[in-house]
């Protein structure tokens, strides 16, 4: 154990990768586990100041914006949890923590809630954060006119007022028991404001832990440290550098030859390859990212329940798990909430690859066969292309011709999410079951990516959210996703684990599962061991 401690200081000091210490404990008799846990013990528990992180990410688009508002992919997520704060922060645990704001408390009804905010945060500017700052950042996304993807969760705030300088008050129209949740949500930055309006949601200006010295749309940006971050324990890099590098092949090159520190969206087929490396290694968390396949229920043939039904039947879950993630995930039942949410419907019966079920759904839907369009790309999830290629060739034997539509992957989310009929999509999944469905699920939302409209689901959503009875809650969720799997317009075929890569140069806490690159915050959270 003694000779074990060596390596761990060795380790922590920079001087040994973590590949090495773990095959040296190995070999003095620890199991993979307890290697492994030591070694991430050991690269947490000395976090260093210095060096510029450059991180490769396969998300990004020429529309990119600093307006968070607007915020669709990686790229931006990645900056924007450098250059801004929020109100509230899901800590790599899991843990719903106080940001910006210090505590809050909520009536027994929970429709006021009471947030008293951390005194002394200054903007990048120079401005000390107020509640007229916080007030007109959530506003930023109430506006009648607004576009903001959050404007859908933050829609059921009645009412937003100071009380003092320090104090922000929230009024809901119905009960929201989850509601500090939603104002950690990425696109809800606190920024800087100027008589109630404000000053430029495209500036950058946040409380965050670096600022922003050059940005490129979909291409790249630098940062810099924040010297009066308000954060001791954070913003280890001097500096960081964020690529979008959205060729899997170029990632990972660019990773292994040093030219940046991680990546994300690791190719499975290849990441056993770099396992083997002795300068990088892989890391994965578990969380609630899931791959779909989107119809929009609005435009024939996905108007009609049987034709949804029959695509959801014609797919083999089971192979895409095997064959597109490696294992690396498990399968999904048509529904967004996995396995990690707290109200997820383990009960739920599995809907199964079938395609006499398939067939008999269209028949009920007047067709003896199909033909549709697939839209893909390796910009939706790494592997898509091949995942719709392989939805084909199961489809197929119900009587189903899709046909593959491999779109480019520069402009993805902006030309061919949300407009085509049928197209394979990411998402990273929230905390909480009405976080997601009221994002992605709930009548006319903005990201409610399959045009879905479904009255009885409406009115339990509502329900629940007012819900503080956990057990009640639990039966309204469950309903809601059985709804969803049986009724709903998306084809939910896998859950996918978050896999990154890393250069042994890099150290870290716990990884965050809540959304990728620990949950968006690697440049906030890690450091050079």
């Amino acid at each position: 154990m003694r000779e074990i401690e060596r390596y761990r200081g060795l380790l922590a000091a920079g001087r040994m990768t973590r590949r090495d210490f773990v095959q040296r404990a190995m070999a003095l008799g620890a199991t993979t586990a307890l290697a492994t846990s030591m070694a991430g013990g050991a690269l947490a528990a000395t976090p260093k100041k210095g060096g510029t992180l450059r991180l490769g990410i396969g998300h990004g688009s020429t529309s990119d914006t600093l307006d968070m508002a607007a915020t669709t992919d990686l790229y931006m997520q990645v900056v924007g949890n450098a250059g801004y704060n929020y109100l509230t922060e899901v800590s790599n645990a899991g843990k719903l923590t106080p940001e910006l704001a210090e505590s809050w408390d909520v009536s027994p009804d929970a429709k006021v809630w009471t947030f008293k905010l951390r005194k002394g945060v200054e903007f990048h500017n120079g401005k000390t954060m107020d509640s007229g700052d916080v007030i007109a950042s959530i506003n930023h996304h109430l506006g009648e006119d607004s576009k903001s993807a959050a404007k859908a969760i933050l829609d059921p705030i009645a009412e937003v007022k100071a009380d003092g300088k320090d104090t922000v008050v929230f009024t809901m129209k119905t009960g929201n028991a989850d509601f500090p949740f939603i104002l950690s949500d990425y696109h809800v930055a606190i920024m800087p404001a100027k008589d109630g309006k404000l000053i430029d949601p495209r500036s950058g200006i946040g409380t965050g832990g670096y600022t922003i010295e050059n940005f490129e749309p979909g291409v790249r940006t630098t940062l810099k440290r924040n010297p009066n971050y308000w954060k001791a324990d954070r913003a280890h890099v001097d500096s960081a550098e964020v690529l979008v590098i959205q060729d899997t092949t170029a990632r990972t090159n660019a990773l292994t030859t040093g030219e940046i520190d991680a990546m994300d969206k690791v190719d499975l087929k290849t990441a056993h390859l770099l396992g083997r490396s002795k300068k990088v290694r892989l890391e994965e968390v578990s969380g609630t990212q899931h791959f779909t396949f989107a119809m929009r229920t609005d435009t024939a043939p996905f108007t009609d329940n049987h034709v949804r039904l029959a695509l959801k039947y014609a797919i083999d879950r089971e192979a895409l798990v095997k064959t597109i993630l490696l294992g690396h995930g498990v399968i999904g039942n048509d529904h967004p909430i996995g396995r990690s949410n707290q109200y997820h419907a383990d009960d739920l019966p599995q809907r199964a690859y079938d395609p006499d079920k398939a067939k008999f759904h269209l028949k009920e839907a007047g067709l003896s066969t199909l033909k549709v369009d697939l839209s893909a790309a390796d910009a939706a999830f790494a592997g898509a292309v091949d995942a719709a290629v392989l939805y084909k060739e199961h489809a197929a034997k119900a009587g189903i011709n899709i046909n593959v539509v491999r779109e480019p992957n520069d402009g993805y989310w902006s030309n061919v999410w949300l407009k085509k009929p049928f197209c394979a999509v990411y998402w990273g999944g929230r905390p909480t079951e009405d976080w997601m469905f009221s994002t992605a699920y709930a009548d006319g939302v903005p990201w409610n990516d399959t045009y879905w409209k479904h009255d009885r689901f409406n009115k339990i959503l509502v329900e629940a959210r007012g819900e503080l009875d956990g057990s009640k809650r639990r039966g309204m969720y469950h309903e809601m996703q059985k709804i969803v799997s049986d009724e709903g317009g998306v084809v939910v075929p896998m859950f996918a684990n978050y896999v990154m890569g890393l250069s042994n140069k890099v150290a870290h806490d716990k990884l965050g599962a809540n959304w990728a690159m620990d949950g968006f915050r690697a440049i906030e959270r890690w450091w050079f061991a």
